[in-house]
């Protein structure tokens, strides 16, 4: 049992402070209690899906795309797989120095089965050093069309199930300003984005819609909550996919209407179906 009742039986203290859960001496301060409570609050969300990967045999090959820090691919091997002798998360980032970092915690806290790889979102896609099979796609914060190449890589390797706090989203606002005097005068819908701080939250908005349309489209079951306070950041929308193979003849058709009232046809390719 843990001396400090915050936190789980069995979790690695030095994992902990590694990633400033826990204070140099181990202990939690007002700071660190919160941020400990954050990433219990994130947990509860995926702990389920794994659960139900583990429970129908499909592959628990998780692939975190722009980890970062890889925070919380180690959280979640730490809290779930630990303790089970099958299963790799994998940790895709750019930063070559943080690819390196990550990996040498792992190495020195005995997580075997973490893989961490030096690649873009977009170029995991294509390599041959992941799984042609993956049970589950996360993205925190993947800025801009990021998020969009995340969905690309689960969509190619089927994965059963998408976890994605989008950030920054500037691709859809930027055409929809690109298009704004066109449209001005055809739909009175155009005053939702007319003004620049208009067209930049409603872009950011709409951009998720589409992103969850495309999901359905592809026969997922899609959930949008809130992930409250996770690393200060205002980008908390929460989306949350599971492959149900559902009907998906009516999102397609409402994703390309959508797309052709607000003027911006051209991003079809971008979230096509």
């Amino acid at each position: 049992m843990s001396l400090i009742p915050e936190i789980k039986p069995g979790q690695s203290i030095e994992l902990l402070k590694e990633l400033h859960i826990l204070t140099r001496d181990g202990k939690l301060n007002q700071d660190s209690r919160r941020k400990l409570k954050q990433v219990y609050h994130l947990y509860q969300f995926i702990e389920p899906l794994l659960i139900d990967l583990e429970k129908s045999g499909h592959s628990l090959e998780i692939v975190d795309h722009g980890a970062g820090k890889s925070y919380l691919g180690f959280i979640l091997y730490d809290l779930f797989f630990k303790k089970l002798d099958h299963g790799t998360i994998y940790g895709i980032e750019t930063r070559e120095e943080l690819v390196k970092k990550s990996a040498d915690l792992a190495q020195r806290l005995q997580f075997k089965r973490m893989s961490f790889l030096n690649l873009s979102v977009e170029e995991s896609t294509h390599s041959n050093l992941l799984p042609e099979k993956i049970g589950m796609v996360t993205a925190l914060h993947a800025c801009n069309t990021a998020t969009d190449d995340a969905i690309n890589f689960g969509l190619k390797k089927n994965a059963s199930s998408f976890v994605l706090v989008p950030c920054c989203q500037a691709e859809v606002a930027a055409e929809l300003r690109k298009n704004k005097g066109k449209m001005i005068g055809k739909s009175f819908l155009t005053e939702i984005w007319r003004h620049a701080i208009h067209t930049r939250e409603f872009g950011s908005h709409i951009t998720n819609v589409l992103r969850c349309l495309r999901l359905e489209a592809h026969g997922y079951q899609v959930t949008v909550t809130e992930l409250v306070g996770w690393e200060h950041s205002m980008k908390n929308e929460l989306i949350i996919a599971q492959y149900k193979d559902l009907p998906r003849k009516s999102a397609q058709t409402k994703l390309n209407s959508l797309l052709e009232e607000l003027g911006i046809p051209e991003l079809k390719e971008r979230f096509h179906c």
